[in-house]
């Protein structure tokens, strides 16, 4: 039995909200503006402390380099970059919508077509 790859399982694990999205991009485009401290981040975004590290062990899981250096956060590689390996919301696609998107070449529409084999016996 084939084993799935880290990264994949991740990629499954990291449903997230709208709302938690949101405020997951909010904190990629601040960290990568400069280096800022956990307190000025969670007042930023609205969040708690707890909260925080939630998020930032979220962005980590997904492949996403935040480093503390000096008490303050960053983001490690260009945001485009961090941005593209996001969890994004469930979209809420129906079956056929999600067929018509499995038709495609690319490797998300491949993920989609697995998925809604796997779905559909």
């Amino acid at each position: 039995m084939a084993r799935k790859s880290s990264r994949r399982q991740a990629a499954e694990r990291a449903a997230v909200t709208a709302e938690r999205f949101t405020r997951l991009y909010r904190l990629l485009r601040l960290l990568s503006e400069a280096p800022q401290t956990r307190q000025a981040l969670a007042r930023r975004l609205r969040i708690d402390v707890r909260g925080f590290y939630r998020d930032l062990e979220l962005l980590r899981t997904s492949g996403i380099t935040v480093t503390l250096t000096e008490s303050r956060y960053s983001l490690i590689g260009a945001l485009d970059a961090a941005l593209a390996l996001l969890p994004f919301p469930d979209p809420r696609l129906t079956l056929g919508e999600a067929r018509q998107l499995a038709r495609g070449r690319g490797p998300a529409n491949k993920r989609i077509k697995e998925q809604v084999d796997r779905l559909t016996p």
